[in-house]
């Protein structure tokens, strides 16, 4: 699929130290399509990396590096045990002096 028919979210850029790397976490809207996703963005690295080079101002513009964001999903498991009862009932149980902690 080509990008401008992709709706893709960019949930957060990582660099190196020596910020000649960037990390960028995305993911397409609806989860669907990751594969297809990050090879668009791999095909058109090269335009974006120029894009991204013109609008800042570094000596080296950095490597692109796309990863999905897998935090959503993670969020969801979390949400997931939360709701379960054992759960709850354990949290609910906890003494107040212990946040305190």
């Amino acid at each position: 699929p080509d990008l401008n028919r992709m709706s893709i979210t960019v949930s957060e850029v990582r660099t190196s130290p020596d910020l000649r790397i960037a990390t960028i976490y995305v993911l397409p809207l609806g989860g669907k399509g990751q594969d297809a996703a990050i090879e668009a963005l791999a095909r058109n690295q090269y335009h974006l990396r120029k894009m991204i080079g013109k609008a800042i101002k570094l000596r080296h513009t950095p490597e692109l590096r796309f990863r999905i964001d897998e935090t959503f999903d993670q969020m969801e498991e979390s949400r997931r045990l939360f709701a379960q009862d054992a759960v709850r009932r354990d949290i609910e149980a906890r003494p107040e002096d212990q946040d305190e902690e």
